[in-house]
């Protein structure tokens, strides 16, 4: 959506069972849920937490957050990141 000297932004969308791979982010970045949010996180170590996400709230997290993201919801989920260059 937008990619210059100060962010990038980007919108996902997930079907159900979708995932976006195991990954590590290069820069601090804020989500923020267009849908409700029924996400599996995988973590380094085996470790997994399920969370929902509500529609319209946002979090944040620090650069080198290493996982992978799963839809476990019934419907399509979609979200915009904000990454921090």
């Amino acid at each position: 959506m937008i990619d210059d000297a100060r962010v990038r932004v980007t919108r996902f969308d997930f079907a159900p069972g979708d995932q976006t791979g195991w990954h590590r982010h290069a820069m601090d970045y804020v989500i923020t849920a267009v849908t409700d949010c029924h996400m599996r996180l995988e973590l380094p170590g085996g470790e997994t937490r399920d969370t929902l996400v509500p529609a319209g709230t946002a979090y944040r997290r620090e650069e080198g957050v290493e996982h992978n993201v799963i839809n476990i919801g019934e419907t399509a989920m979609s979200f915009v990141e904000v990454e921090l260059k």
